[in-house]
């Protein structure tokens, strides 16, 4: 039996997006343990499903986070990581407080990756395979 894609679907467009963010602490301190890192993937977690996104892969490290996560074509990769650092920067600043000293919680850069069913080559001989049909 063959799998169906989680495919979503609004009014105007079907799609599968899928993002592989990666992004550090400021000064890419190994602050992302215990109970933090934790709470990190329970703020994570909400959010996402706060906002309909559905995350495929989670992994904290003590200095950096990987995040595999599907979401809707209306955002931009800039505005999702926006959203996932604004929000657990501000929550996590606020229940640690040795945290606060750290002039930012998160570093302004980030990695991202599209990533989707198929691989890019598959995708390639899809579209040559299209002028050969007529």
């Amino acid at each position: 039996m063959v799998a169906t894609a989680p495919y979503k679907h609004n009014h105007t467009s079907v799609s599968l997006l899928r993002y592989h963010f990666v992004w550090c602490p400021k000064r890419r301190r190994r602050i992302l343990v215990g109970s933090l890192a934790e709470r990190l993937e329970i703020l994570l977690r909400e959010k996402a499903a706060e906002l309909g996104w559905g995350i495929i892969a989670l992994e904290i490290m003590p200095d950096h986070v990987h995040l595999f996560i599907s979401v809707d074509p209306d955002l931009a990769p800039s505005q999702v990581i926006h959203r996932l650092k604004g929000y657990t920067s501000r929550i996590l600043r606020k229940e640690y407080p040795h945290l606060i000293r750290l002039p930012a919680l998160w570093t302004r850069s980030y990695f991202v990756s599209t990533a989707g069913m198929v691989s890019s080559k598959t995708i390639e001989q899809y579209i040559a395979a299209q002028k050969t049909r007529d």
